[in-house]
């Protein structure tokens, strides 16, 4: 009977190694078992970390659905609303709205594409937008390139996937010139190129 105990109690055991998982380490010389589980711990942690970053950066979410009129705030002054015919925005130095048109014939939306309208202040403070269009997928965000480094803007677009919508950003900087302003690209939600300028 005592040796049927003993045969129960190695099966239970044995079930229960099979149940953790396996790690195979090394100790170097100097250090304890304790003090390289605990760094196999904390490597493990941060690459967890590292994976759940990519995923959330990978299902970015999609542009802001606005309603026709809508205005959004970038910044005091910095208004951007959209209509069916386009863009439609006012910056801190010109308060007159000004329109940029998406049925006017001047863009191909069955291509991919972006615009890119830019005020700058004295002070080097740059109101950056523009319409982008024609791109698979969902439309996320944009990243502009400066002299001053990659500026992470806003989308909004009409309901109903119109296929095309608009982009805002600031940007400071003490250098203020023409070359300021480089590659402006918008990402889909699975972090992929939607359009860009230039192509």
């Amino acid at each position: 009977m005592t040796r049927m105990h003993k045969y129960v109690a190695a099966a239970a055991f044995t079930a229960l190694l099979a149940a953790i998982p396996a790690v195979s380490y090394a100790v170097p010389q100097g250090r304890t078992a304790h003090d390289t589980a605990a760094g196999a711990a904390t490597a493990t942690a941060a690459t967890a970390v590292r994976t759940v970053t990519a995923a959330v950066t990978a299902h970015s979410p999609a542009a802001r659905v606005v309603q026709p009129g809508e205005h959004v705030v970038a910044a005091p002054g910095f208004e951007l609303w959209l209509t069916e015919e386009g863009k439609h925005w006012t910056t801190p130095d010109n308060q007159d709205p000004q329109f940029r048109s998406v049925v006017d014939g001047n863009i191909d939306r069955s291509e991919p594409g972006v615009s890119l309208q830019a005020e700058g202040t004295e002070e080097g403070v740059f109101y950056l937008s523009g319409v982008y269009y024609g791109g698979r997928g969902t439309a996320s965000y944009v990243e502009v390139e400066t002299m001053a480094g990659t500026v992470r803007g806003k989308l909004i677009e009409l309901p109903g996937r119109p296929g095309w919508g608009a982009w805002y950003a600031t940007s400071s900087s003490p250098v203020a010139g023409p070359d300021f302003l480089g590659k402006v690209t918008v990402y889909d939600t699975k972090g992929r190129v939607y359009s860009q300028l230039p192509r």
